[in-house]
């Protein structure tokens, strides 16, 4: 079965209110093996939203809306599906009774227009809102299904769940959709594409798409089958091939971030981390300490910010900050090397750059950074060279993320991993 999913408002198009529906909606609708090729947003207006009713239906096996069906005038999701279905408006008189006893137990003056809120189109059926005033509405017309919902989330996922999901199920053999996830980093779009493009291109039984998001890109894998289960083994030979292609670019599936992938990987090695962070303030370390069990790997770290901290802290030759700058290899290098020896570590991770959105001059601009790994032998410091897009929080995020592929890296490097295994 195909869905559309419709969310009506204004207030949704002004970015007034975040649809977190259409979120969970998909997320639903896969679960039960509901394909969903397409979700509007459309305004408070009733020619607009009666065409995305018919346009959707014209392509669509079931059609749900969200929003529109209050009592004020600018709801007009009833009326509009009723006009394309060609179907006349009618009142439930059970829903009308129920409406006035809620008014009527609160001493509460019912205006005429709440009887708006006990109409639908000929043939459907009122779905009980247990929290709040506005009932939704199922209809099955000429083979299609049609759920009218209301927007507020806590309104419409108990509805959603009590009383669509069994109608769309009911006589149709249960089926899921899953979706995994690989995370990747070290390697670019294009080139990711490159790799596995003859296996997007076969689009079988399993689909695979890449997506990029800030600092990496990831590869979704998306099959249906009649449980979770079965699904992921029918999956698990393309992932394994995607495995074996990329190697160690894979860090992580699903939810695993990155640090998270670092961290776990510190602890295992053995290895004593220690940092210097100066235009990241901290947030290498805070995204390290987030994760559980740190502290046996990540003694500290030093927000060095001005030059002088950098000398007391760090041990930067004050000349050598005269010469080169605090951006600059020179000063990353010699920060790197600071906070490995003050904290006796095996690795120093240093950060040094401008975010902007000032700062910046010809010879460095903003959105220039360097990272330093010093490790235990004297040869062995790496001085990495990168100039970020995007504004002062970008720029901040794409330098500890590149700090963290670069630690990753040489732990890989020193412990002989090639590539995480896949999740059983």
């Amino acid at each position: 079965m195909i869905a559309e999913l419709l969310f009506i408002g204004t207030e949704l198009l002004l970015g007034q209110i975040l649809n977190t529906n259409a979120q969970y909606l998909s997320q639903r609708l896969a679960a039960i093996g509901v394909d969903v090729y397409r979700q509007t947003v459309v305004g408070d207006n009733f020619g607009r939203v009666e065409a995305c009713v018919s346009e959707a239906l014209g392509r669509s096996d079931i059609l749900i809306t969200s929003g529109g069906l209050g009592p004020t005038a600018d709801d007009l999701t009833r009326e509009a599906v009723a006009r394309a279905l060609g179907l006349p408006l009618v009142t439930d008189s059970q829903t009308l009774h129920s409406i006035e006893r809620f008014f009527a137990e609160r001493s509460r003056p019912m205006t005429p227009n709440n009887a708006k809120q006990a109409l639908l189109p000929a043939g459907g059926q009122m779905i009980p809102n247990p929290r709040g005033t506005a009932p939704g509405v199922y209809v099955e017309h000429h083979g299609k299904k049609i759920a009218m919902l209301p927007g507020p989330p806590h309104e419409l996922v108990p509805m959603f769940e009590q009383a669509i999901v069994p109608r769309l199920t009911a006589g149709c053999q249960a089926q899921t959709i899953v979706s995994r996830v690989l995370h990747l980093c070290g390697i670019g779009e294009s080139d990711l594409e490159t790799r596995v493009r003859d296996l997007i291109d076969a689009q079988g039984e399993t689909t695979i798409a890449p997506l990029a998001s800030l600092g990496e890109v990831k590869l979704r894998l998306t099959t249906k089958a009649d449980s979770q289960e079965s699904a992921l083994r029918r999956m698990a030979p393309i992932e394994e091939e995607i495995r074996r292609r990329l190697g160690r670019h894979v860090y992580g599936m699903d939810g695993e971030t990155l640090a998270q992938a670092t961290a776990a990987l510190l602890i295992r090695s053995g290895f004593r981390l220690g940092l210097a962070e100066s235009c990241t303030g901290g947030m290498l370390a805070a995204e390290l300490t987030g994760q559980p069990g740190i502290s046996a790997a990540f003694p500290g770290g030093v927000v060095a910010y001005a030059d002088a901290t950098k000398s007391a802290l760090l041990g930067v030759p004050k000349g050598l900050l005269r010469r080169h700058g605090a951006v600059s290899a020179q000063v990353c290098g010699a920060m790197a090397r600071g906070i490995q020896a003050r904290l006796g570590a095996d690795f120093g991770l240093a950060i040094t750059g401008i975010a902007g959105p000032e700062g910046g001059t010809p010879a460095k601009p903003v959105g220039l950074v360097y990272i330093g790994l010093a490790a235990s032998s004297p040869d062995e410091l790496v001085i990495q060279q990168h100039r970020f897009l995007g504004d002062r929080s970008m720029v901040r995020a794409r330098a500890v993320r590149q700090a963290l592929v670069m630690l990753r890296e040489s732990l890989l490097d020193r412990t002989g991993v090639t590539s995480k295994e896949p999740a059983s």
